[in-house]
């Protein structure tokens, strides 16, 4: 018989429900499927990542805080848990009409908030109403304002009476929106993004003004929810727990009775916790690990698409990269094919370009191209020549061991490509969007998960005035191309403009992509009910554990 290492000896014994009692007195729930000290229950044990920056669908922007959103609220559509398609939500139906600028929406009757009151068309227009609030500057609103008549005029400020904004409740049950075009994707946006999800404003005001972030109805006891979970415990930086809403309308078939989310930063302890059965499912895995589990474990290892992009933001503004040459520079003097193979490890793919190729159909074809030679001749073109003169400039990431590795090993691409010198600074979740926000960097690590899969996600970002640009970049061209987008008859005249912001975007560099993700991480064949999907969304209420 063959020796396992100690790290998987540990998840073989996990496996057969043999390992002790870890944290919190969780015994082997990763083989048990929520039995031992849940006395049976249907509890799910996932980690989360980090702890959020809130609970307010309207006030976030991160991965960590859409896992949780998918819990506790629910938008007028949903998502089919197998390929994330529209499916009824909140309305259980809805019309288009035929020239694609109004869609009616039936709100369920029997749709209600977790303290008992009904849903109403009212209610989501006030919740539209918030978002768009010039004061509360949602990152997040131009997924409304982009699309909706006098939405980005009464954001901007230009449009004081928000009933010439396209929404109107027709009545308790009926909410009609009408678009400035057609909008072939938008449901894909309406059922897989919080920032259409609405929320009780009438709760909200009780604790603050509503045009404030951060205000004190997102508390247990307080918050009110409108998906299958409803909030029940939050113990900043130790766990998070939902339980199910009686009230919500699918009630009956919510498998789950509880999720409790974990926000670990240290992806070497949430692994701990997998291997001695805390946690049914883990965020991520650490890199230097993944080799193993692939060898030696493969039933716990997951891998999947991912439709993303890592990269690294450079701050426009800043001395020396308010020099496109010196951006371009960095971003060829990368090693991609080496990083991926030895540093991620994950079957991840280099990225020469911002867009994910082949999503939905459109491939970019402008591309990083030149090599290192290409490199060094900007950068001595810019003024800095084997890089003599280039002063030391600061890489911002958020805490995590694998963020780490791959800022240290492309610190030393650049040492050793370029001659010059990058130092590295880490921040913990919260804080590091905060300087991503204020613009407190100089070189930020930054990924973008596709909010809705449709090629558009990854271009519309890039817009001077948008909520998550964070770059100081603005390119007039580049904003006129978008508006062209939002016009377009049909998805090939559509695409044809993608190709030239693409280009756009490989010329100026205000990011450097490096690669596009896979989703990396560790579960246990317990958990049914959860089908690998490109956004890594995942309905709750079909997921159950096995007995």
């Amino acid at each position: 018989m063959r020796i396992r290492s100690p790290l998987l000896l540990g998840i073989l014994i996990v496996s057969f429900g043999l390992g002790g009692c870890g944290k919190n007195g969780s015994a082997n729930l990763a083989a048990s499927g929520g039995k031992g000290t849940d006395n049976g229950r249907q509890i799910w044990h996932v980690g989360n990542g980090t702890e959020p920056q809130d609970l307010d669908p309207q006030a976030i922007t991160g991965v960590p805080e859409h896992k949780l959103m998918m819990a506790l609220f629910e938008g007028l559509a949903s998502e089919d848990p197998k390929d994330l398609h529209p499916v009824p939500g909140l309305a259980e139906k809805w019309e288009i009409s035929p020239d694609g600028r109004v869609y009616t929406f039936h709100l369920r009757p029997n749709g209600k908030w977790s303290d008992g009151s009904p849903i109403t068309a009212a209610d989501c227009v006030q919740s539209y109403r918030r978002i768009l609030t010039p004061n509360f500057a949602s990152e997040y609103a131009y997924l409304v304002y982009d699309y909706v008549v006098g939405a980005k005029e009464f954001y901007d400020g230009k449009l004081k009476d928000f009933s010439q904004v396209g929404f109107k409740a027709l009545d308790d049950h009926t909410l009609q929106v009408t678009l400035k075009n057609a909008s072939p994707y938008l449901m894909k946006i309406i059922g897989s993004h919080y920032a259409w999800t609405p929320v009780p404003v009438r709760v909200i005001a009780k604790y603050g003004p509503l045009d404030q972030k951060r205000t004190p109805w997102t508390k247990p006891g307080r918050l009110v929810a409108s998906g299958p979970f409803q909030l029940k415990e939050w113990l900043p930086n130790q766990k998070i727990v939902v339980t199910r809403n009686p009230n919500y309308w699918d009630a009956a078939n919510v498998k789950l009775d509880e999720i409790h989310f974990y926000p670990t930063e240290d992806i070497s302890t949430e692994e701990r916790m997998f291997r001695t059965g805390q946690l049914h499912k883990t965020n991520e895995l650490p890199n230097a690990k993944i080799d193993a589990y692939r060898r030696e474990f493969p039933e716990f290892l997951r891998m999947e698409p991912y439709l993303g992009v890592y990269f690294y933001r450079c701050n426009v503004s800043r001395p020396p990269l308010t020099d496109k040459r010196v951006r371009k520079a960095l971003a060829l003097a990368i090693d991609r094919e080496s990083l991926v193979k030895n540093v991620t490890r994950g079957g991840q793919r280099p990225a020469y370009a911002v867009s994910y190729p082949d999503t939905a159909g459109y491939v970019p074809r402008a591309k990083l191209t030149g090599g290192l030679a290409e490199a060094k001749r900007l950068l001595a073109e810019a003024g800095f020549p084997d890089g003599k003169g280039f002063p030391s400039i600061e890489l911002l990431y958020n805490t995590s061991e694998n963020h780490r590795a791959i800022a240290e090993a492309i610190q030393q691409m650049w040492k050793r490509n370029l001659g010059v010198d990058i130092t590295l600074l880490n921040q913990e979740w919260k804080v590091y969007l905060d300087s991503q926000h204020t613009k407190n960097f100089t070189l930020q690590r930054g990924g973008w998960i596709a909010d809705y899969v449709d090629p558009h996600v990854f271009l519309e970002i890039w817009v001077t005035d948008n909520g998550n640009n964070d770059t100081n970049w603005s390119n007039a061209g580049y904003d006129r191309l978008f508006l062209q987008t939002l016009a377009a008859k049909d998805d090939q005249e559509r695409y044809e403009i993608y190709q030239k912001m693409d280009a756009i975007l490989v010329d100026e560099c205000p990011i450097i992509p490096i690669y596009h993700y896979n989703r990396i991480y560790a579960m246990s064949p317990k958990v049914k009910g959860y089908y690998p999907t490109l956004l890594d969304n995942h309905p709750y209420k079909y997921i159950y554990l096995e007995k």
